[in-house]
């Protein structure tokens, strides 16, 4: 679009016009100025003078326009809006649309919090006009951490995972601005829970396994989002996107003692193994555990997970199953009982060889069944991965939009 240069049209602004103007910039409405038409390369013809003014308003306004609501730019005589332009100084652009009557436009999504904001505006007379506002900053700002992470392979169980720094009082108007996308239309849905960490987390996971293969996208559009009371406000949008790999499980049987891998439900591998102890807290967690990490040779300290003095050691090949530190690894010491006993801390101990072997093969995601009789019953949702212990019926009743979450 272009501006007549003002250096080559001579303005008259008729007596009284200013006091009018301020006025009018009082009651947040702006003039459009005529955009001229030269003919030839010579001065501006008479009409490019006329005061001939269009007029619009702007709902955000000055250097302390509220944040969280989004922009709306009306035209406040005749004629129709043909283009509107919000920009901010961080270089980004707040997308609208026209209204059907072309007298207003809207933005899609809301103003955020301290950032300076342009409007530009065309009607259909090819007038225009340009006007800045500046949001009030934040008072607290709400970050987020995301999983997997981005651009990497993980396995079927592998949910979609986001913690945030602050608490989450405003959950539904969250949950809407975070949209999945699936290049096969694989059905999920969101579940709010409380992370291990005690901070509040939501999850996509979908209604079975995934197919392998799937690409998946995250776009949580929050900037401009407010979280609520102790919250503070999202300054910023984020994404993130991963493939889903192999479709391969590892069934722990505490019965037979042993643990298999499968592959597109064919076992593999079966090996000799020792679980945790049954019948108190040195049992392990039963039900689906989704590996989540894979930490190479760690120190395991009892003491740290509540186990008093048991053991204080180098472990290789550790598997993290869960926040609380039911691990799957090597246990050279526990050779004894490989096969024929469940006597660890409740872990899943397995000799060098076969933890390297399984530490090789399985993928971040894959899904650890623990089955048969003396584990300690199913961890916490929010204790790793837990979501694959709920119904369906149950994960979507803890969506803030499809269930009852407050």
């Amino acid at each position: 679009m272009s501006r007549t240069r003002p250096s080559r049209i001579r303005r008259h602004t008729p007596l009284g016009r200013r006091g009018r103007s301020a006025a009018i910039a009082g009651a947040a409405t702006l003039a459009l100025a005529l955009t001229a038409c030269s003919g030839g390369s010579g001065s501006g013809s008479a009409d490019m003078g006329a005061d001939k003014n269009a007029k619009i308003s702007v709902n955000l306004q000055g250097d302390k326009a509220k944040p969280g609501q989004p922009v709306k730019v009306t035209l406040a005589e005749d004629g129709k809006l043909a283009d509107v332009t919000v920009t901010d100084n961080k270089g980004g652009k707040l997308a609208g649309k026209i209204s059907g009557d072309g007298k207003s436009w809207t933005s899609d999504r809301a103003a955020s919090p301290g950032t300076k904001y342009t409007v530009e505006a065309k009607d259909d007379q090819s007038r225009t006009a340009k006007q800045e506002f500046t949001t009030e900053a934040a008072g607290q700002v709400n970050k987020v951490t995301l999983a997997p992470g981005n651009k990497t392979t993980v396995g079927v169980a592998q949910p979609l995972s986001i913690v945030f720094d602050n608490p989450v009082k405003n959950k539904k108007d969250v949950e809407k601005h975070l949209k999945v996308t699936t290049s096969n239309g694989t059905e999920g849905s969101w579940g709010w829970i409380k992370d291990y960490s005690g901070k509040d987390r939501v999850d996509w996971r979908p209604k079975e396994y995934w197919k392998p293969g799937t690409d998946v996208k995250l776009a949580a559009d929050l900037n401009g989002v407010n979280s609520g009371d102790g919250g503070g406000w999202f300054v910023r949008d984020y994404d993130t996107e991963f493939t889903i790999g192999k479709n391969q499980s590892v069934k722990v049987n505490l019965e037979s003692k042993h643990l298999t891998l499968l592959q597109d439900g064919k076992e593999i591998k079966s090996v000799a193994m020792s679980a945790g102890t049954p019948g108190g807290e040195k049992a392990s967690w039963g039900g689906v555990n989704v590996l989540m990490a894979k930490e190479g040779t760690i120190r395991m300290n009892s003491e740290t997970v509540g186990l008093g003095d048991s053991y204080d050691k180098m472990v290789d090949y550790s598997m993290r199953l869960t926040w609380s530190g039911m691990y799957a690894h090597a246990a050279p010491w526990n050779a004894s009982y490989f096969g024929n006993t469940n006597h660890s801390s409740g872990c899943v101990g397995m000799s060098d060889a076969d933890a390297k072997w399984l530490y090789d093969t399985v993928q971040v995601g894959d899904p650890f069944v623990t089955e048969g009789s003396g584990h300690k019953g199913n961890a916490d949702v929010g204790n790793g991965y837990g979501e694959w212990n709920l119904s369906w019926d149950q994960w979507q009743a803890k969506s803030a939009l499809k269930g009852n979450t407050e």
